[in-house]
């Protein structure tokens, strides 16, 4: 895993993820088993960004929702719109509701939004529903080259 070959602190935490994805979303129902608040539980949502990037990751917290313009402004680029969640999980490797940061079939271009900073440690998907990884937010940038910017609305 990056983070061990990184040298970085984490920890797993498994919870059962049995809810209809309807209902109130994978990472409400990650932060409701998990018995954290929802602002340390970070979604990864992947977007299309027209140009040489053509697609790139946001790590928001389940609190909250991507702002596209926020994210275009982010990555550089006049507009970006939400990656249809089957090119996402060709892209990623993971299936949606289980896509992590970490691992992914290829190096994509990164943001995480800035409150995660508020936070010791933050939850983020460890490749599978019903695995979470707990990390510091630095550690998350350094390790995956990514950047923070106020990216959540």
């Amino acid at each position: 895993m990056a983070l061990e070959r990184a040298g970085v602190e984490f920890r797993v935490h498994t919870f059962d993820n049995d809810i209809a994805p309807g209902e109130v979303g994978y990472g409400k129902a990650a932060a409701a088993a998990l018995g954290v608040a929802e602002e340390r539980v970070f979604k990864t949502l992947l977007v299309e960004v027209p140009g040489p990037i053509r697609h790139a990751v946001a790590i928001v917290p389940v609190s909250g929702q991507l702002s596209l313009k926020a994210m275009a402004v982010a990555v550089g680029a006049k507009r970006v719109d939400m990656l249809d969640p089957r090119v996402a999980e060709r892209t990623t490797g993971y299936v949606v509701g289980g896509i992590s940061p970490f691992g992914q079939k290829k190096p994509l271009t990164t943001i995480v939004d800035v409150s995660a900073l508020d936070h010791d440690t933050i939850f983020v998907s460890g490749g599978k529903r019903g695995l979470d990884i707990e990390v510091a937010p630095r550690a998350l940038l350094s390790v995956l080259g990514a950047v923070s910017a106020p990216i959540s609305a």
